[in-house]
Order: C-alpha cells, then sequence, then structure tokens
C-alpha cells in the first residue's frame, strides 16, 4: 500500500485529506483491540465528499489509518491542544476514551511508523504547496477533515456543521478566511463556527505561513451532514452528501476567489 496518492493539478489550491484512509499492515490490524477495529475515528469518505468540488484543486490523500499514524499530529509528539481531550501522534485511545491496542507501541515502533507513512505524507503535501507556490506565487493549502457529530470525550454538545480553523487567525491571509465564513453564511442553513473546537491541526499550523505566501485552513464537516449514520457501517448518504457537497462547493470557490485576487494584487 502506497502512504499517499497524489492528484497534481494547476490551481493555486491543494487540498490535504490526511484521514479518510483505512488501511492498517495486517500485524498492526491484529494488535488492535476488538472495538477499535471498527475504526470508527476515521473521516468517512472525506474523499469522495471533497472530490472534485474544485477541478483545478491539487489532491493530497493519506491511505493509511490515523490509528497506525495520525499525519495531523506533530512528528515531535507534541499535544495539538493543551488542556483538552485529544489523541497523539501515535493515539493510544480513541475518541470515546477507549484504549486501541492490546499491546501499546514502543518509540521503536512509532519512528518506524514515522518513517515509513507520516514522513512520505509531508514530503509529498509540502512538494505540491512548493511546486504551486513556484506557479503562482502563492499557495492554499485548505485540510479537509469530517468527524462524529457527538463525541462527549472531546467536545461538549452537538457540533458546528462547518468548523473552520485558521489557528486564531494566524495560518493564512484574513481575506481568506472572510471569504470562507461569508460564504457559509450566506450559503445555507448549516451552522458554523470559526476557531471554535477545532481550530487546526497540526499540518495547518506548520504549514501555513501567510508572511511567506503560503495559507492553511482546515475545514471539519460534521458527519451526520453526509453519512446514513455515525455509526457502523459508516455508510455514504448520496442525497444528505449532495446537498452538502454544494454548500462546500460555495466555501471552496470562494476561497479560491480570494486566493486569485490575492495572486492579482502581487502581479
Amino acid at each position: 500500500m502506497r502512504p499517499v496518492d497524489i492528484k497534481s493539478r494547476e490551481g493555486a489550491i491543494v487540498l490535504g485529506v490526511p484521514h479518510s484512509g483505512t488501511y492498517l499492515p495486517p500485524d498492526i490490524y491484529a494488535n488492535l483491540r476488538p472495538p477499535a477495529r471498527s475504526l470508527a475515528d476515521t473521516d468517512w469518505h472525506a474523499d469522495r465528499l471533497y472530490a472534485d468540488l474544485l477541478p483545478d484543486a491539487t489532491v493530497v490523500r493519506a491511505n493509511f489509518h490515523r490509528y497506525l499514524i495520525d499525519a495531523n499530529r506533530d512528528p515531535d509528539g507534541s499535544p495539538l491542544y493543551d488542556g483538552a481531550n485529544t489523541t497523539d501522534l501515535v493515539p493510544m485511545t480513541d475518541f470515546d476514551g477507549n484504549a486501541i491496542w492490546a499491546e501499546a507501541p514502543g518509540r521503536t515502533d512509532i519512528e518506524a511508523r514515522l518513517a515509513a507513512w507520516h514522513h512520505p505524507y509531508h514530503a509529498a503535501l509540502a512538494g505540491e504547496l512548493e511546486r504551486v507556490h513556484r506557479k503562482h506565487g502563492l499557495a492554499v493549502l485548505v485540510d479537509c477533515h469530517s468527524i462524529r457529530s457527538r463525541i462527549p470525550f472531546l467536545f461538549d454538545g452537538v457540533l458546528p456543521d462547518i468548523n473552520l480553523g485558521t489557528n486564531l487567525g494566524t495560518s493564512c491571509d484574513e481575506r481568506i478566511a472572510e471569504a470562507a465564513v461569508n460564504a457559509c453564511r450566506n450559503g445555507g442553513d448549516y451552522t458554523f463556527v470559526r476557531d471554535g473546537r477545532f481550530r487546526g491541526g497540526w499540518t495547518t499550523r506548520y504549514y501555513g505561513r501567510p508572511g511567506n505566501g503560503v495559507h492553511a485552513i482546515q475545514i471539519e464537516l460534521a458527519q451526520a451532514n453526509y453519512l446514513a449514520s455515525e455509526c457502523v457501517p459508516f455508510e455514504y448518504d448520496s442525497a444528505k452528501a449532495e446537498r452538502l457537497r454544494s454548500h462546500l462547493r460555495g466555501i471552496l470557490r470562494a476561497i479560491e476567489d480570494a486566493t486569485t485576487e490575492m495572486g492579482q494584487s502581487h502581479e
């Protein structure tokens, strides 16, 4: 199994999809506790949900599951959110706080997973952002995620439908953030929040360097809006999904328009 799939296209936007993959090597899958084998914390069908919404956008997708190693966590193992429940580079618990492993991976295991899976994904993502930046003079990473709408271990109540993360305004130009917010506000009756419980993961924070012409914004979607149910077998509901895709297309196009205007202003 290749760690990453890349679809290189000519626009200024790169879509990162780090958590829709479900592959674990057989020996590692066998070490999962039985409840974890449902892979419930997957960003189910996120690649399908975002597919072809922006025809010119490059797509970088991780094929491996986040239990193997989380492509949206600091490779040094630093915590993502201080003082809040979260999961680690190689998560020891799932989103409900339950132990994942029959035998917890050791440091040697984690280093091997970094080299085989995490590093190749980020080498691909960094390479595509560099290529796009050379072509356009700027690049925008949209980090594409989804999550169950109710997870008491991680957050109270029901998650807003659309969660925009800009790391409190530091990961992208404000014109990109405002374009996304306005598209959320004007595009329908989906609830949304900017920099709420999810402010952007390590990927958004690491790559988002507006001063260097690389911008990053995370979009976290509540899965209730496109799955038949948020439990096994996590089936894709085409009718619900097409409605959400229409709204999501509007958000991405607004980001694309803002990016185009920014590029023109630098010519």
